[in-house]
């Protein structure tokens, strides 16, 4: 028996099965160095990231049984919205293990979804083996961030979502798209449905393991030393194989941003596109903004992953930048 892997073909399937569940977020036209490419908003997505997408294409295709015992994810604070919200809507309870040290604003509204919380310390614990634990005691579904084929595929339909769009605006499809990156669920699901488009995953400076990995051909894990980030929705250790596999036989590649780079890009989308972009969601139009992207177009879009940012930390970014 194959082990199942995530499709181009379980990609329009999610995007068929969800659609009625997410929003379809917005392309913006973003104006850089004479040249009109698109930004796709996803910090606009209900519960205000892309992660919606992917917790309800895994949700809404479990059995009632299955519904009845609840699900278990783990999550610093994106997923654990996207999880509690199509939990709650479909009626499921949801437990949320998450970082003791999670920006305040994720935790908080991961609790109005009406999730479970279970903290601990992600230095000395390990979230996987806790929310696998909850999850034997309780008979719950896993729900996994990234390293799950129905979560992949369901981030996909981001993807289908840019083609369409990019079609009707330019009359062409993508022929290149930036994407945050931490575990890779929202990366390999756009170049699964977009693969005649040049991915490019972005990440924090020290944090490119999938960059790392993509070019060593197996998972490398991020280093003990690593710097540290504001990126919280990006401190992922190590890749998955599906999600690495889909990269490279989407001959994608990688590259890092600094801290610095990615406050200008929040900067940057406040004045030019109004957009609330947190640390991790802003990491891929960095990558514009410094030229690490190489040739663009009016046919590249640059994802923008989520916004989900403390309003003080937020705050004290653009103050820096407008000094």
């Amino acid at each position: 028996m194959h082990e199942r892997r995530p499709s181009p073909e379980g990609v329009i399937a999610a995007a068929e099965r969800i659609a009625a569940e997410v929003t379809k977020t917005p392309i913006l036209p973003l104006q850089w160095q004479g040249v009109r490419l698109w930004a796709k908003a996803e910090c606009l997505q209900q519960g205000g990231s892309f992660k919606l997408r992917g917790a309800t294409n895994r949700l809404m295709q479990l059995d009632q049984a299955e519904r009845t015992r609840g699900v278990v994810a783990f999550s610093s604070g994106n997923h654990a919205q996207g999880v509690a919200l199509a939990a709650r809507r479909l009626g499921i309870a949801a437990t949320i293990v998450m970082p003791s040290d999670a920006p305040a604003v994720k935790r908080h509204a991961t609790i109005a979804a009406g999730a479970r919380i279970v903290e601990y310390d992600r230095y000395t614990q390990s979230r996987e083996e806790i929310a696998a634990r909850l999850a034997e005691e309780s008979g719950a579904a896993l729900v996994p961030s990234f390293d799950d084929v129905d979560v992949i595929e369901g981030q996909g339909t981001a993807g289908v979502e840019i083609g369409a769009q990019l079609r009707e605006a330019t009359g062409q499809g993508p022929d290149k798209v930036l994407v945050p990156c931490g575990g890779g669920g929202l990366s390999a699901g756009i170049a699964l449905a977009l693969p005649d488009a040049e991915i490019v995953t972005v990440e924090p400076e020290g944090w490119d393991d999938m960059a790392r990995s993509i070019e060593a051909g197996r998972a490398l894990p991020v280093p003990d030393d690593a710097p540290a980030t504001r990126c919280d929705a990006l401190q992922t250790k190590l890749v998955s194989p599906l999600t690495l596999n889909a990269l490279r036989s989407a001959g994608a590649r990688g590259i890092w941003v600094t801290e610095a780079d990615i406050e200008r890009a929040m900067a940057f989308a406040a004045r030019e596109l109004r957009l609330v972009v947190e640390p991790g969601g802003a990491v891929a139009l960095a990558a514009l903004l410094v030229e690490k992207a190489g040739e663009v177009s009016e046919r590249t879009v640059v994802v923008i992953s989520g916004g989900n940012v403390d309003p003080l930390l937020y705050a004290e970014i653009l103050r820096r930048q407008e000094a």
